[in-house]
């Protein structure tokens, strides 16, 4: 995004590639505390130890904690970003006191304010007031204020929804790779069934009871990539609205802060002229 590119892409590189680093280091982590051959369901569950499908470490089960970790660094982004704003309204840009009146000579010193808090606009607060001020300078209306304040604030609130696609692909991300460790931990499974099947028929003309704990237990393994990711992807969406809440309710009280102690101070053209009929009419 264009509000943030002086400091959030390098922001969010960093962050990304630390999570990914956090991720990898938690599945070096969980090999370490669950060493090959152990047959738990926690160790079957977390990390496929003892997949037969694909070459250690590198499991469907092992992916998702690393994608998982991805994530979580988007929401940690997310979630300073969401402070940082709020932030913003308590730097006393505006008056807040009950009795001050804004007219055009007045504005000049606050929209100064405004640009030296942050020179390069990356914040919705100084955005909001540096809009207005300006429109406010060449119209002279408060109407017009109070226009742009709604579409400039609808206009920040579908900003904040594309903020979140990457993040929302990647959570979508997480249950399809536990899904394709379904699919193919199933097909693996049949294809196993099948060559002991043909061997017993063969050798023995029964299946004895060794070939169908290992077939089960390679259906099981199979099923744990969908619900490891099913609890991953719940961890996240709760994360994510939460977060999300949030940074909506800053968007709400900067509109609230300009609504309060701009545009309900601001003497317009109009109501100056008003002022003036009526102070000559007495």
């Amino acid at each position: 995004m264009s509000d943030r590119r002086g400091e959030q892409v390098p922001f969010r590189a960093v962050t990304l590639f630390v999570s990914l680093l956090i991720g990898i280091v938690l599945v070096g982590v969980l090999s370490y505390v669950f060493p090959a051959g152990d047959d738990s369901m926690a160790a079957e569950l977390l990390v496929d130890r003892n997949t037969r499908i694909f070459p250690y470490p590198f499991t469907i089960q092992n992916v998702m904690w690393v994608v998982f970790c991805a994530a979580a660094g988007e929401l940690v982004v997310r979630h300073l970003t969401g402070r940082r704003e709020g932030e913003q309204i308590y730097l006393g840009l505006l008056p807040e006191d009950d009795e001050t009146i804004l007219r055009k000579g007045d504005l000049t010193p606050i929209y100064r304010r405004v640009v030296e808090s942050d020179p390069e606009r990356r914040y919705l607060l100084q955005r909001l007031l540096t809009g207005a001020l300006l429109q406010f300078r060449n119209s002279g209306s408060v109407d017009q204020i109070n226009t742009m304040t709604n579409v400039s604030l609808e206009l920040y609130q579908h900003e904040i929804e594309q903020r979140y696609n990457m993040l929302r692909y990647v959570i979508w991300l997480v249950p399809t790779l536990g899904f394709i460790g379904t699919v193919l931990g199933i097909a693996f499974a049949m294809r196993s069934a099948g060559v002991m099947f043909a061997g017993a028929s063969i050798t023995e003309g029964s299946i004895g009871p060794e070939m169908m704990e290992q077939l089960t237990g390679d259906l099981g393994v199979a099923f744990y990539t969908t619900l490891l990711a099913l609890m991953q992807s719940a961890v996240l969406m709760f994360a994510m609205y939460i977060i999300r809440g949030r940074e909506e309710g800053v968007l709400n009280r900067i509109g609230q802060y300009c609504l309060g102690n701009l545009s309900n101070r601001l003497v317009g053209s109009e109501q100056a002229g008003r002022v003036r009929t009526g102070t000559a009419a007495g």
